[in-house]
């Protein structure tokens, strides 16, 4: 069966966890097997259950300590160790092939305008033979910046 998701992104604060948790007990709710994959190594507080966790792989507090690395900087690290390791995604997910994923990202906007690594993983996502995952965007943005165009273009 070809896998289906969603790549649920925009800045900090937006809702993303809120937005993953309540899709999944929609779909769930609808007979839909949905599962949830944390691939934000700082989202420490997960009111979702969580089927793949990137903590599992690489912890970003310990990545801060072992390496002096402040939060900005310990974040591009697991992101480029996820990169690097992204046949531990590949594996975990290929468990779950028969259910509706929802990847809840972290929201340093920096990780997708200078830095590679989440689209690398994505495209590994979406284009690797025996993947072949049908993804949808969703970016969530505080309501407030949809109050006028200037403030919507600028999230």
């Amino acid at each position: 069966t070809m896998p289906f998701g969603q790549v649920v992104l925009g800045p900090p604060g937006a809702g993303k966890t809120t937005y993953c948790d309540g899709m999944m007990q929609f779909l769930r709710a609808l007979g839909r097997p949905t599962i949830v994959v944390n691939l934000d190594p700082a989202n420490e507080e997960l009111p979702y259950e969580c089927a793949i966790n990137i903590t599992e792989l690489v912890v970003l507090e310990e990545i801060m300590g072992e390496l002096g690395l402040g939060p900005n900087g310990a974040m591009v690290y697991c992101l480029e160790y996820l990169e690097k390791n992204v046949d531990w995604l590949e594996e975990k997910l290929a468990v779950h092939q028969d259910k509706y994923v929802l990847f809840d990202l972290p929201g340093q906007v920096e990780l997708y305008t200078h830095h590679n690594s989440l689209h690398t993983v994505v495209d590994r996502l979406t284009h690797a033979k025996g993947l072949d995952y049908r993804l949808t965007a969703v970016h969530l943005v505080d309501s407030y910046y949809c109050s006028d165009p200037g403030n919507f273009i600028a999230a």
